[in-house]
């Protein structure tokens, strides 16, 4: 779908944030599956947790990608997921060793420009639903932009700026312009 795009990259790099304010300016939205996963399973007493057992959540999450990107189908216009079928995919491929990104990733695509946002110590944070460290974060920074190279999407990295010059970037970029120096 030319009109979907993923907003990815490293953990604490900003993704929530910029997301948010696309969702200011108008655009539909989609949250990132992990934490929708973490928020459901405790709730209860789910396992289905990358700190319990990453096998089910990873599982989880891409069943979610897929169903995102068929509810997102009622959105006009552009469409901004944070994460999506790829960092399921790229999760459940590295944990079990599932060809997950050839099963999962050719049919159903996004735009072809991806924006992935790099490891940015400086605001790193953990929270209930990240637990893990910078050095696991950068670990799958590395993962997804292999995965999303490996699936020939042209991968922007975002700059380590404001959130406002963040969104102008993505939406000039997706205009077919180049940012501003």
């Amino acid at each position: 779908m030319n009109r979907f795009v993923v907003i990815s990259g490293c953990s604490g790099g900003g993704k929530s944030t910029l997301l948010a304010a696309l969702f200011d300016r108008g655009y539909a939205v989609v949250e990132e599956p992990g934490r929708r996963i973490v928020e459901d399973e405790t709730k209860g007493s789910g396992s289905a947790l990358p700190w319990i057992d990453m096998t089910a959540f990873a599982r989880r999450a891409v069943v979610m990608a897929l169903q995102d990107r068929d509810d997102a189908s009622r959105y006009e216009g552009w469409v901004f997921f944070d994460r999506g079928l790829v960092d399921a995919a790229a999760a459940l491929e590295h944990v079990t060793g599932e060809p997950a990104l050839e099963r999962f990733c050719q049919a159903d695509r996004y735009h072809k420009r991806v924006f992935l946002v790099p490891p940015w110590p400086e605001i790193y944070v953990t929270d209930p639903e990240r637990r893990h460290g910078l050095d696991a974060a950068m670990a799958e920074y590395d993962r997804l932009l292999a995965a999303y190279s490996l699936l020939g999407y042209d991968i922007c990295i975002l700059p380590k700026t404001g959130i406002a010059e963040r969104a102008d970037f993505v939406l000039q970029m997706l205009a077919g312009g180049e940012p501003a120096q």
